[in-house]
């Protein structure tokens, strides 16, 4: 008899538990198992939290750990107190923050003449975020492996970044004058919008102008227009952005001799260039493409050779999106490792939404939205959350191994996704 389910695809959960085989369970960072013997354990508010707040997963009520980590069913006397206890808590909100739970994710089940109680908790949608205890801010919890452990402060204040309507980018720096821009930057950003949208309605308008319909500076509470976070991220010298977003650094490193730390570095610490995302995006990508596995064919159109491929392509979307979904205020820096077999890519900052969502695709929640917008309108990255599906999607026909995405929750949250640069015949 299957009770309910551990592991998400969307929204959803899908993979049931078989209470036949409940011995081959072992508690993991989906699965909590509680004796429950004196009623509903104190313990149970952590793995609330830590679910909600991380990946989701199932609490069962009345099942044991034995001694061997794996799983037996003890039983419940009286399941309904439970269940009624569970709902009048998780709907008081000075012991909860937020009750994300539908009817449906409590069940009691019976098996072979003994009841349990099932508790299927989703992840939490990002505005929800961080679901804590106690009316106590810091008393968030997050899951790691099978045990549940108190958030960081970090973690916490960068959930709270997130939970907002506005995305993190929009804020206008009331305290920054034009003066922190790089305006040979904006003169290159303007020069390659010219290239790919000639004629476009802006390309008239002086920088004050452009930048305001950029969105790149806005009007403070003051009236005035300053800087906002997209254009000091996307324009601005390294020394005045490091003023905002103190662990900013941009980290590019080549690996390709084993035998060498690295054979080349760029950082935005530098002082050498600018050191802001635009000068990064190209610089970086014209290195990423030096990869000896990206291959370019020989190609005629229209009587010019064709070097772009759809390869490239998911090059420039994949760099995109990890400058684009960066939580800047976060720790770690963007670091990008360039080896031959492989290609991976860093980023401060949690998904906004699961996984799973995200590799499917069809709905868009980046971190920054006036940063996608600045460069959507250069031709790279996608709207519409299929940039992280289409890198795939090529990945397959170039019969590549497989991208992985990591998401790492625990002192330093981190998105890494790594892209095999090898066939699959050659991974044999």
């Amino acid at each position: 008899m299957a009770v309910t389910t551990i592991f998400a695809k969307g929204h959803e959960l899908n993979a049931m538990i078989d209470l036949d085989k409940l011995s081959n369970y072992k508690e993991n960072s989906r699965l909590e198992a509680k004796k429950a013997a004196g009623g509903l354990p104190h313990s149970i508010w952590e793995t609330y939290s830590a679910f909600a707040n991380t990946n989701g997963g199932v609490i069962l009520l009345g099942v044991e750990e034995n001694a061997d980590k794996t799983l037996r069913i003890a039983g419940l006397e009286n399941p309904e107190k439970l269940v009624v206890d569970f709902w009048n808590s998780v709907n008081n909100s000075n012991k909860v923050s937020v009750n994300i739970l539908k009817d449906k994710n409590v069940q009691i089940a019976e098996y072979r003449g003994q009841r349990i109680v099932s508790i299927e908790i989703p992840r939490a949608e990002r505005m929800d975020r961080p679901i804590y205890l106690n009316n106590d801010m810091w008393k968030a919890y997050r899951r790691n492996g099978e045990g549940d452990y108190c958030c960081s402060k970090a973690s916490v204040r960068a959930m709270l970044r997130d939970s907002g309507n506005e995305t993190q980018d929009m804020l206008v720096l009331e305290k920054m004058p034009f003066s922190v821009f790089d305006y040979d930057t904006v003169r290159g950003y303007r020069n390659v919008m010219r290239i790919t949208h000639p004629s476009h309605v802006w390309d008239d308008l002086d920088n004050d102008d452009f930048l305001l319909k950029l969105g790149a500076i806005g009007r403070g509470d003051d009236e005035k227009l300053h800087p906002t976070s997209a254009g000091l991220l996307m324009f601005g010298f390294e020394h005045e952005i490091v003023r905002e977003y103190p662990h900013y650094f941009l980290d590019y490193q080549e690996h390709f001799d084993q035998g060498l730390r690295w054979t080349d570095r760029l950082t935005s610490a530098s002082g050498e260039w600018s050191g802001n995302l635009f000068g990064f995006y190209y610089k970086a990508y014209n290195k990423l493409i030096q990869n000896p596995n990206v291959k370019v064919p020989f190609k005629i159109e229209n009587g010019f050779r064709v070097d772009d491929t759809p390869v490239h392509k998911a090059l420039r979307e994949a760099l995109a999106n990890c400058l684009v979904n960066a939580d800047y205020y976060g720790e770690g820096g963007v670091v990008i490792k360039n080896h031959s077999e492989e290609i991976i890519l860093e980023n401060p900052g949690s998904f906004r939404l699961q996984v799973a969502e995200a590799i499917s695709g069809g709905f868009s929640t980046p971190r920054n939205s006036i940063l996608m917008k600045m460069f959507n309108l250069l031709d790279i990255g996608e709207r519409a959350g299929s940039g992280i599906p289409n890198i795939y999607r090529v990945w397959e026909k170039q019969n590549y191994k497989s991208p992985r995405i990591e998401e790492r929750l625990d002192q330093i949250e981190r998105i890494c996704l790594t892209l095999p640069m090898t066939t699959q015949k050659e991974n044999e």
